[in-house]
């Protein structure tokens, strides 16, 4: 298969090869990556979780009681006791009527978009959404609109168009994953009903971020009730692994019935669906972390900008420092390392040509000496490379 060796070398050449990175410590504000001790500027580990002792206090039990793996499908074998409490954790955590859990958050995506959607209808998908929304909708059969990013009013004239289709979807991120800026979700509650369109908010990056109980970006903005499809990971701020779906009941009945990523995957080991229980009873019992993720943010942000450095979005712990080039992405993404801070470099195709950046993200566990060490990083390599003064 010489055409690998072409391709691979190709991406090489253009500075689009990725390399995996080892972590040898667990997610915690310092690690250590391929063996070197930095300060963790990268992680989705929001609120420190990953090591919470209640996390792993619950998930040792877990494996204690249930076992190491769950051994079927949850419509076979694998339906514990634990993943039904869990569902109903998060549908009382979201304030809707149900949730269903599926392995990942990929899967959730893929597996709601394709058993709600088919080729009798179109979706409607904003041109920054996450990959794994991009590839339901393509494997949905479904028509698929992409508008431009945040852009209602392109959105309605396009949705003005759309006639004869059984369904309309409108999917957006809640929190986007690459710029860190929120979905407008008033504007298009607006919209799906002037519409009668469904709407499905992916909040992996906001479930234990945003909102006044951390609820998501729904809660954020006071939309309980409004909006048809919650979808979110656990993998992040929860700090445990797995996806899940909120909604109605008879949503999530559908899915249970129809979702293929879910019908004919085993289920997650107890242990996981252990952990993030815990995570919710830690999330709601200490607010003061989700304060403390958002005032690190603010701190690591205004550091930065103050610097001269140029940054994508204010609204989240995502911070995406625009650096453009990819070839200097790299570089500065390196001389970070080289420095002791890991903060990797986020090229095309995962964003657009020429805007090519390192993403940031801080924790709650983060400590003001931390985050002073990570900004000398930054303000030395920035200048290093001639991307500051």
């Amino acid at each position: 298969m010489e055409f690998l060796k072409k391709e691979l070398s190709n991406l090489i050449q253009h500075n689009l090869y990725r390399r995996m990175n080892t972590m040898n410590d667990s997610q915690t504000s310092r690690t250590i990556v391929n063996g070197k001790k930095c300060i963790l500027l990268s992680s989705n580990n929001y609120l420190g979780l990953t090591g919470h002792p209640e996390l792993i206090s619950a998930a040792k039990d877990a494996i204690s009681l249930w076992g190491t793996g769950a051994g079927g499908s949850r419509l076979t074998t694998g339906n514990f006791r634990l993943h039904e409490e869990l569902e109903e954790a998060i549908a009382h955590f979201k304030n809707t009527e149900s949730a269903v859990v599926f392995n990942t958050g990929y899967m959730a995506n893929i597996g709601t978009i394709t058993a709600l959607t088919g080729k009798e209808d179109i979706i409607f998908s904003d041109e920054l959404n996450h990959a794994s929304i991009i590839d339901g909708c393509r494997l949905s059969r479904a028509k698929t609109v992409i508008y431009p990013h945040k852009k209602i009013g392109a959105l309605e004239k396009l949705l003005q168009q759309a006639s004869g289709y059984r369904r309309i979807l409108i999917v957006t991120d809640g929190v986007f994953s690459m710029d860190g800026d929120l979905a407008p979700l008033p504007r298009l509650v607006e919209l799906s009903e002037k519409y009668n369109a469904l709407l499905m908010v992916d909040d992996a990056h906001a479930t234990g971020v945003l909102g006044d109980r951390g609820a998501g970006s729904v809660n954020h903005f006071g939309l309980e009730g409004k909006i048809s499809i919650q979808m979110g990971t656990l993998s992040k701020a929860i700090g445990s692994a797995g996806g899940y779906v909120a909604g109605s009941r008879d949503l999530i009945d559908y899915l249970r019935n129809k979702a293929r990523s879910f019908i004919f995957s085993t289920s997650l080991p107890p242990s996981v669906i252990a952990a993030a229980l815990a995570a919710l009873r830690v999330m709601q019992k200490n607010p003061q972390l989700r304060e403390k993720l958002h005032l690190n943010a603010q701190y690591l942000r205004s550091g930065l900008k103050q610097m001269g450095f140029t940054i994508l979005a204010e609204e989240s712990p995502v911070i995406p420092v625009l650096i453009g080039d990819a070839d200097k992405t790299v570089q500065m993404a390196q001389h970070l390392f080289d420095l002791g801070v890991f903060a990797p470099g986020i090229r095309p195709p995962t964003v657009p040509q020429g805007t090519s950046r390192v993403r940031v993200t801080v924790m709650a566990t983060h400590t003001r000496d931390d985050l002073d060490q990570a900004l000398a990083a930054f303000e030395q390599a920035g200048q290093m490379l001639g991307i500051i003064q």
